[in-house]
């Protein structure tokens, strides 16, 4: 019998890890199949292949956590640790590919005209679609505070109308984005700046779709009653994701929109 003299949550034994390496695995490779030939027939496949295998691991995280009570306050405090760490390594990743910007657009060389943006390509308005995009971001991340302030006061009728409409404003911020790729007058391959505002603004645009999939997911549990006010460690993350996701966009409208323009 295995002893519990700590304060440390030892896991059962799961298949979930494994399949779940396996199946990000089968993604890569049809990404890749995609990108080279076109077909996309398997990506869609391992797209719910994954979508399945997250959705029985998160359940059964759920479950030690919220039904079967495994999670000490020790472990929970490691937990919000491990979360802030992440965020970290995220801030470290856009930090790079903001650091390549500033390096090229702050020393303009013969290549590109010795201007910025280079010569030949048409900025984009910042009073246009990324002033919207920045009050929508904005907006929604005012929703998510307040319901977590709802959520606190026992009060789930608000807490799930405003997280509903956090929900809407990211998709309708990705929409929007979307939007602005295809009128856009120059590519990824329109020189250095076409590069950075590709991989800036498509990455930042991948973590609004992971932190949308987040708080999907949280309001499905609000809905079915699945935290409380003493235990929502999943929506706190969710809504900790998600500011960094608005502090990005900032730092992107405010360099890529507004001063590169």
């Amino acid at each position: 019998m295995m002893m519990s003299n700590h304060f440390f949550h030892l896991v059962n034994v799961s298949p979930w890890p494994i399949l779940t390496s396996l199946s990000l695995l089968n993604l890569a490779s049809s990404v890749i199949e995609w990108t080279l030939t076109g077909g996309y027939q398997f990506l869609f496949m391992f797209i719910a292949q994954v979508s399945l295998v997250s959705y029985q691991w998160w359940r059964d995280v759920v479950r030690e956590a919220f039904y079967e009570g495994w999670r000490s306050a020790k472990t929970n405090t490691m937990i919000s640790a491990g979360v802030m760490l992440f965020i970290l390594s995220e801030v470290c990743f856009f930090s790079s590919f903001f650091w390549a910007y500033f390096y090229y657009s702050l020393s303009p060389d013969h290549s590109i005209g010795l201007c910025w943006p280079p010569a030949g390509i048409m900025s984009i308005d910042f009073m246009g679609i990324p002033f919207l995009n920045t009050l929508i971001l904005l907006g929604s991340g005012f929703f998510i505070t307040w319901c977590h302030y709802s959520i606190m006061i026992n009060s789930y009728s608000i807490a799930k109308q405003t997280l509903i409409i956090c929900c809407l404003l990211g998709v309708y911020f990705i929409s929007i984005q979307m939007y602005e790729y295809m009128n856009l007058e120059f590519s990824f391959s329109d020189s250095v700046y076409g590069s950075s505002f590709y991989i800036l603004t498509g990455f930042h645009g991948l973590h609004v779709l992971v932190g949308l999939l987040f708080i999907y997911i949280n309001l499905v549990r609000l809905t079915i009653v699945s935290f409380s006010s003493l235990m929502m460690m999943g929506l706190e993350y969710s809504i900790w994701y998600w500011h960094f996701v608005d502090l990005v966009w900032l730092f992107l409208y405010c360099f890529v929109y507004w001063w590169g323009s």
